[in-house]
């Protein structure tokens, strides 16, 4: 979990430090969705990221073996849906600009962190309460401590 999120967060790093760059990617996004056919693209992407976006399937993979990570998710399916949705709010939100700000009442980067925290609160495994019997030696053991000696 710890390190899908920092890569999350480099993302926000870019979209701050760089929004030109993410507005250009915005507008080729435009363009390819009409214009390219999908080999073209992942020829380009495989050139640019050898390793893929695969490696966000690995992350989720790992989170859900340390525990971390919900188990009931799929990794590529996850990975997918996670990848979409980061990179298609970072876009937008670039593509707006201070249309964004003027509209939320809320800066660009803000929003987007949100936009991350929310998506890897559904994706944290959630906490496991102690079991019953547990909670039943916890008071026994309180009662035994308030007991004069």
């Amino acid at each position: 979990m710890a390190r899908l999120a920092a890569l999350l967060d480099f993302m926000a790093d870019e979209l701050s430090s760089h929004a030109v760059n993410v507005r250009f990617m915005a507008q080729f996004d435009a363009l390819y969705a009409h214009d390219w056919p999908a080999e073209r693209l992942m020829t380009l992407e495989s050139q640019i990221n050898p390793e893929g976006v695969h490696v966000f399937a690995e992350l989720i993979r790992e989170g859900i073996a340390d525990g971390s990570m919900r188990s009931d998710l799929n990794p590529d399916l996850t990975m997918h849906a996670v990848i979409n949705a980061v990179i298609g709010a970072q876009r937008r939100l670039a593509a707006l600009g201070t249309k964004v700000e003027l509209e939320y009442g809320q800066p660009i980067d803000r929003l987007f962190r949100e936009t991350i925290r929310v998506l890897l609160l559904g994706l944290r495994a959630p906490e496991i309460p102690d079991p019953p019997h547990s909670q039943k030696k916890k008071s026994i053991n309180r009662r035994a401590r308030k007991r004069p000696s």
